[in-house]
């Protein structure tokens, strides 16, 4: 069989944690979803990032790689370190929401909140440093690629591609949730992780057809090992993704609250389907 994509868990567990990184640099950079969010999000790599360097370490070592995982590990911990610290202040855009929604408590109730100007005082967490675990991890995966058998710079970017897949449709899953917490939350940051994942989809899909890659399993000069029904599966992940995040779309431009949490339940679907088009791809073409 020809060189293709490796199913190796420690290079799929330190993408998973450098695109859902990078992904979490693109909405914290707004400054309008709360803090907890980034706090969720860094803590979850870390440990994703920190299996990672235990996989390769015990089974399938690459020195480059299972540095980088340390790396992506002790830099996302630094970021939630400093955004704890500076807790206190905040985020700026979601200070006028609080504000908003401190005067409807005290408007329909009467309860008086003790929130004012004073607690926005000091330095806000600079998100730029939510930059330094995907740069590190960058280094790392690309690393890998080219160490790799075959076509090292398709292999190269399938790896890369695959982190910004699985980080983008993780991420936005997770901020869909976050809704419950911040309800008063604009709709922006959520369509702009679905959007992005949109746009990644073709060529996630394109460059995993690349030869030799998975039109060699659908033409059958590959054998799947089950008569070809992998790599059908594939295609049935590979479309159903992209139907997904079409119709969370559609779900978004609708007015009511509940349409958030409808389009949180796809992106449920687009996280087993999107992995299943990744993962699926590797574990077939792996020699």
């Amino acid at each position: 069989m020809a060189a293709g994509p490796q199913l190796d868990a420690a290079t799929v567990l330190l993408q998973w944690a450098t695109g859902g990184l990078l992904f979490c640099w693109i909405t914290t950079r707004r400054r309008e979803v709360g803090l907890g969010y980034g706090w969720l999000l860094r803590a979850s790599y870390l440990v994703i990032a920190a299996l990672a360097a235990l996989v390769g370490y015990g089974w399938a070592t690459e020195p480059i790689r299972d540095a980088a995982s340390i790396g992506v590990c002790a830099a996302a911990a630094l970021a939630l370190f400093l955004s704890i610290v500076r807790r206190r202040v905040g985020v700026a855009g979601q200070q006028p929401e609080q504000y908003e929604s401190t005067q409807t408590i005290v408007d329909r109730t009467g309860i008086e909140r003790n929130l004012s100007s004073s607690d926005a005082q000091g330095k806000e967490f600079d998100p730029r440093w939510d930059l330094a675990a995907p740069v590190i991890g960058l280094v790392g995966l690309v690393a890998t690629g080219l160490s790799s058998g075959g076509n090292q710079l398709l292999e190269t970017a399938r790896i890369l591609v695959g982190a910004a897949f699985l980080g983008s449709v993780t991420d936005a899953m997770l901020l869909g949730h976050w809704y419950l917490v911040q309800p008063g939350l604009r709709r922006e940051p959520l369509l702009e992780q679905v959007s992005w994942l949109g746009k990644i989809w073709p060529l996630e899909v394109g460059l995993l057809l690349l030869p030799t890659g998975m039109w060699s399993v659908l033409s059958g000069a590959i054998d799947d090992g089950y008569g070809g029904m992998l790599g059908w599966f594939w295609v049935a992940c590979a479309v159903t993704t992209i139907a997904l995040v079409l119709v969370t779309r559609a779900a978004l431009r609708e007015r009511q609250y509940a349409a958030v949490m409808a389009a949180t339940g796809l992106l449920y679907l687009a996280i087993l389907t999107a992995f299943g088009t990744d993962v699926v791809a590797r574990l077939v073409l792996e020699t």
